[in-house]
C-alpha cells in the first residue's frame, strides 16, 4: 500500500540544541533504515519549511501508523496521510 505523508516538524524553541541534535541523528538513522528496507520509498524537503513529503510502501494502515509513531520527532510533528492508488493512465509498471 502506498501512502503520501506530509510531516511538519515543530521542535520547541526551548529544547536544548544538544538534545535536538541527538533526536535528529536518531531520526535520520531510523528513516534511512526504513529507506533501505523499501518501506520509505521517497523523501523530499519542502522549500522554506521544516517539512517533508514522503512516500511509504507498507503492508497496512497499522504498519504505517506504527512506523510514524516510532519516529523520534513524532511528538513534535503534525502529520497528514493520504492513501495512494495506481492511476489507470500511468505508463509505469513499477509504481505500485
Amino acid at each position: 500500500m502506498l501512502f503520501q505523508v506530509k510531516m511538519d516538524v515543530h521542535i520547541p524553541l526551548d529544547m536544548p540544541s544538544d538534545k535536538a541534535s541527538e533526536i535528529k541523528a536518531i531520526e535520520k538513522a531510523y528513516s534511512q533504515d526504513l529507506q533501505r528496507q523499501g518501506k520509505w520509498r521517497h523523501i523530499w524537503r519542502i522549500t522554506g519549511q521544516y517539512s517533508n513529503i514522503s512516500i511509504f510502501d507498507v503492508e497496512s494502515n497499522e504498519e504505517l501508523h506504527n512506523i510514524l509513531q516510532g519516529l523520534p520527532l513524532y511528538p513534535y510533528m503534525d502529520i497528514q496521510v493520504t492513501a495512494l492508488n495506481r492511476h489507470p493512465s500511468s505508463i509505469r509498471e513499477d509504481d505500485t
